[in-house]
This record gives structure tokens, sequence and C-alpha cells, in this order.
């Protein structure tokens, strides 16, 4: 590399640097400039760029597994084990405030958990978040995962679930691998089901939601929860 190409690349990561403060990157410049920090004699403009086009988006990129992105021509072991533990400290982060806070009070906090938990997964998983009272994360399970089109629900265990844990409050998850499909007649089926063995118990179902193509979907604000 030429002094000149030197000086235009340190140039380049300070301005990228300096529009971070600004609040003004984009999405593949975040991914650069996270990048940057593991490979930093390298230009990972095209790097950053091909793994948004490979993965999809930021979200899927950092909820890969990590075999993925070491198959990916230019992420070696180190920056693949970067890049997964910066999913795991944002996953911890927002996890935590859901244990401390409100879900009721952190819809957004909880859509990132989400989309952090299930986006990019190959296959279906379904996780039941169990709430106490005042709607604060007890446990997040992961109660099955399944084929690229289906996950097997439970209804009775979930429901020994929560009464062994007090809760009050359950929210379904689970994935859709197929982009922008929102909830099959399956899982309103499911849903209705689950409502009516926990309802009984004075146990809710706060909401179901399905993450797909990068989008969360939630069956309360598509008037699927009766």
């Amino acid at each position: 590399m030429s002094a000149e190409d030197v000086n235009f690349h340190l140039g380049h990561r300070e301005r990228l640097r300096q529009k971070f403060l600004d609040n003004k990157l984009t999405d593949y410049e975040q991914l650069e400039l996270l990048l940057g920090f593991v490979i930093p004699r390298r230009d990972v403009r095209p790097l950053a760029r091909g793994l948004i086009a490979k993965f999809g988006g930021i979200y899927p990129i950092l909820t890969a597994p990590i075999e993925n992105l070491i198959e990916y021509k230019g992420i070696g072991k180190n920056t693949a084990i970067f890049i997964k533990l910066v999913h795991q400290i944002m996953l911890s982060s927002y996890k935590t405030c859901l244990e401390t806070g409100t879900v009721f009070h952190n819809e957004k906090i909880l859509s990132n958990y989400i989309l952090l938990l299930l986006s990019g997964k190959a296959t279906e998983e379904l996780h039941v978040l169990y709430l106490d009272v005042n709607r604060r994360l007890l446990a997040d399970d992961l109660h099955s995962s399944g084929t690229i089109n289906y996950a097997v629900v439970y209804p009775r265990e979930i429901v020994k679930r929560a009464l062994a844990l007090s809760a009050k409050y359950v929210i379904l998850l689970h994935n859709h691998p197929t982009p922008n499909t929102s909830f099959s007649s399956d899982d309103v089926q499911i849903t209705t089901e689950l409502q009516a063995l926990l309802k009984p118990l004075g146990i809710e179902i706060h909401d179901h939601y399905v993450v797909s193509g990068g989008i969360v979907y939630s069956a309360r604000n598509l008037f699927l929860l009766k």
C-alpha cells in the first residue's frame, strides 16, 4: 500500500468515526467501522458491502452462525468471533433491560431483542418468554427448534413452566425463515388453544410475535389475539 493509499485509508476511517459521532452512518458504514477495529490494515468497504448483500442486513449478519460467517471470503475466525461477541453483548443488554423493566414500557427494546434472537435463522425456533405480574422477564426458554417451516408447540409444557415460575403473562416468539411471511393459520390456532388453557389459571398471553425478513409482526397489533 502506497503512502498516498495509507493517508486516504486513515482519513477515510477518521471520517467514518466522525459520521458515527454525528449519527449519520449508513448500515454498511456501521459494519465497515466495526470491521475496521478487528481488521485494521485492510480496506474493509468491499467486505462490509458484500456481507450486507450476502446476509441481507445488519441483524442477519450478527445472528448468523459463526460457521456461516467464516465461510464468507475475507472473514477469518477472529473476525467472526468479534461479530458474534457484539451480538451476544447486545442480546445480554436487551435481556437485562427486560428483566429489570416492564415489557409494556419497553416495546422497542423487546422488538430489538426479538430481532437479535431470531433474525437470520435457517430453521424455525419457538421461544416462550415468561413474565411476572409487572410484565418483567422471568425466563426466555427455547421451547422447540424445527424445520425451515415448522416448529412443534407443546401447550401443556408451556402451562407447566408458567405455573412453576408463577408467571402471569407469556409471550410467544417464533421466526419464519421465508422472508415477508406473517402469521399462518396454524400460528393463530395454536395461540388460541394456548389462551384457552392459560386463561382459567389466571395467565394471559401478552403477545405472539413472528420475525420474518427483518420485520417483527405482532399478533396483538394485527388483532389476532382474542
